[in-house]
């Protein structure tokens, strides 16, 4: 039997319409690629989340996977650790799993600012605006705004988020619209306001856009063009006065 994918928390024919009719090149490209999908781990709190995406960052999805796994066979339960057991771990141990010193110190952060109640709750956070969210989860060592973002889309499923940082959909956008250089992240918010309400699901076709041009269109793509700024002219030397010649030796 097929099992249809989860739905997001948001009218998604909607959005689907919304964007069809403010963007064609975006239409296309949805007519083009699979349809919108999120899959996330209904069992997974937000720390769970977000001490996951601390073990992704900087490094392959494979190896990253991989030391999981370890942190994961730490625990008693099977997932990850809960904030109490992070807190008692050794960060040798945790070193020893593959955690770079930098992402133990920033795991033992996250688990205890979610005992003190900075790091809410699955039922909290759903409450919260996107930027209550992201003012509260970037306290937390070595969490940015694009960790949060991506908390935003991929576990709480909102509906207009825009990592106007994020490479893939950056390269994405200038695939989608025939650039050769990416954005400037500035400029990505300004073009992005098309997309409002449902920015998400823009972003999420502009990492399809990445999946479905392939490595080497992807390689072709330049960074953002950066204005130099013109020399100031010099200022003409004033002539010296024949006291300041007679001093010199």
């Amino acid at each position: 039997m097929t099992v249809a994918p989860p739905t997001p928390p948001f009218d998604l024919a909607e959005a689907m319409k919304s964007l069809a009719e403010h963007d064609h090149a975006l239409k296309l490209l949805i007519d083009q690629t699979q349809p919108f999908q999120m899959d996330p781990d209904h069992l997974q709190s937000p720390y769970e989340a977000l001490l996951e995406a601390i073990a992704y960052q900087s490094i392959s999805g494979k190896a990253a996977a991989t030391i999981f796994a370890r942190i994961k066979a730490l625990s008693s339960t099977g997932r990850a650790p809960t904030p109490e057991e992070m807190l008692g771990l050794r960060k040798q141990a945790l070193r020893k799993a593959g955690l770079s010193g930098a992402k133990v110190l920033a795991m033992k952060d996250l688990a205890k600012k979610t005992i003190q109640g900075v790091v809410p709750t699955l039922e909290q956070a759903q409450k919260l605006s996107d930027e209550e969210l992201i003012e509260r989860l970037t306290s937390v060592r070595g969490i940015g705004v694009w960790t949060v973002e991506m908390f935003l889309i991929f576990r709480l499923g909102r509906p207009d988020v825009l990592p106007i940082h994020d490479l893939g959909v950056k390269k994405g956008w200038s695939i989608t619209y025939g650039k050769k250089h990416m954005p400037k992240p500035k400029e990505l918010l300004a073009f992005g306001e098309r997309w409002r309400p449902y920015r998400t699901v823009a972003s999420w076709y502009m990492w399809r856009a990445c999946h479905h041009a392939g490595n080497a269109a992807m390689r072709k793509i330049r960074p953002a063009k950066v204005r130099r700024r013109a020399p100031k002219p010099r200022s003409p030397r004033k002539p010296e006065s024949a006291k300041s010649r007679r001093k010199q030796p």
